[in-house]
């Protein structure tokens, strides 16, 4: 369905998340700088804004972005140091987030040639749930994923058997 999205074949799964839960008739905003996601959200005919790329630890105000239905931030939160803020301060009552998973094989993504390219948190589902929770969320449904790469190795191999990914949609009163 999503084909000329590959490599990215987690797109369709997440596509697929957002199509169970988001009405095309929502406006949604996604946290992060316009990427292929959100221009796919586009594509397929939902309204995707995004924020502009501001340290969202330090302005976590996003009222600035006018109304929106549903906040979504697909593989961002681990970005950030303390995503509760933005979380807790969401103005709208649907949420969809997904995140990398903690393997126990591998250390957390960094890069450190890029301050903004390295992963702060890397979850296990049930740490993700609490922040969710402690937030104000009530988690209503939750999709995991493996990461289907095509590498030789154990690393590789082990990821054919653990999920990478965790989703989560939820609301709140």
């Amino acid at each position: 369905m999503y084909t000329k999205y590959f490599p990215h074949k987690r797109y369709e799964k997440t596509m697929k998340f957002v199509e169970k839960h988001i009405g095309k008739n929502e406006q949604i905003l996604d946290l992060g700088v316009s990427n292929p996601l959100s221009q796919l959200l586009k594509d397929n005919g939902y309204y995707c804004k995004n924020t502009k790329g501001e340290d969202l630890d330090l302005n976590y105000d996003l009222s600035q972005y006018g109304p929106y239905d549903v906040l979504t931030g697909f593989e961002i939160i681990e970005h950030l140091v303390s995503p509760l803020n933005v979380l807790i301060n969401a103005k709208c009552n649907k949420l969809m987030v997904t995140v990398p998973l903690k393997y126990w094989f591998a250390p957390a993504y960094q890069n450190p040639q890029d301050p903004w390219d390295r992963h702060y948190h890397e979850f296990e589902d049930w740490q993700f749930d609490w922040l969710i929770e402690k937030a104000g969320w009530k988690i209503q449904d939750r999709v995991k994923w493996k990461n289907e790469g095509r590498s030789i190795g154990i690393r590789p191999l082990l990821r054919m058997f653990y999920p990478r990914y965790y989703g989560i949609f939820a609301t709140r009163d």
